[in-house]
């Protein structure tokens, strides 16, 4: 029997392979402002932040304020480029149909990025009144708020919980709350996880594995 008795799932980058597409966009509209970033500076400095956090960024990059419509410009192009590309994460349909305990997502992102997300991929009747957005509770990552809301409302403490996550600032947020965190390295390109997960897995195979022992 697993000594876990939930599992927490981060959304983008996880769940959904969205994280490419989201930050492709934001890496476009930033440059199109004289920012001249790459994907590979988004995944650093964007990557499981707050996009009011992302827009902070971005605004010191070009030393000016941005447009006053940036943030729901930012949504109607990532929202349409998921419409579009996103695809579930490998091996996540078969881990969650697999799942014999309880489990949910706790994300960053408004609650309807995350149906939409979830619903595009085959992925939303797994989540149905399982969805925890820190937009919901007004604290984001890398405080633990969202995840302590998740585990309390599943009725577990965070001892009892394992955590997936895919960027250092959600498992962060996950650590200091008291959870055991598996930091999912597909796209650790700078292989940062490592030092701060309590696991690193690049499959989601491992993680059935792990949730058996």
């Amino acid at each position: 029997m697993s000594k876990y008795k939930c599992v927490i799932f981060d959304c983008d980058g996880v769940l959904v392979d969205s994280e490419p597409i989201g930050n492709q966009v934001l890496v476009d509209m930033s440059n199109n402002l004289g920012a001249s970033i790459d994907l590979d500076y988004a995944y650093k400095h964007f990557k499981g932040g707050s996009l009011k956090n992302c827009v902070q960024k971005i605004a010191e990059l070009v030393e000016k304020e941005l447009p006053v419509d940036f943030e729901n410009e930012y949504r109607r192009l990532s929202y349409a480029a998921f419409e579009k590309h996103i695809k579930p994460i490998d091996g996540i349909l078969d881990l969650v149909e697999s799942l014999s305990m309880p489990f949910c997502v706790a994300s960053s992102g408004p609650e309807h990025k995350i149906r939409l997300n979830l619903q595009l991929t085959g992925l939303m009747p797994f989540f149905e009144n399982k969805i925890f957005s820190c937009y919901t509770i007004q604290k984001w990552k890398p405080d633990p708020a969202v995840f302590i809301w998740a585990a309390k409302t599943m009725g577990f403490n965070p001892k009892d919980c394992l955590v997936i996550e895919d960027s250092i600032t959600g498992v962060k947020a996950a650590k200091s709350g008291g959870f055991t965190v598996v930091g999912y390295t597909a796209h650790d390109y700078n292989d940062e996880l490592s030092e701060v997960s309590d696991y690193v897995f690049k499959s989601m195979e491992n993680v059935k594995e792990l949730l058996s022992t």
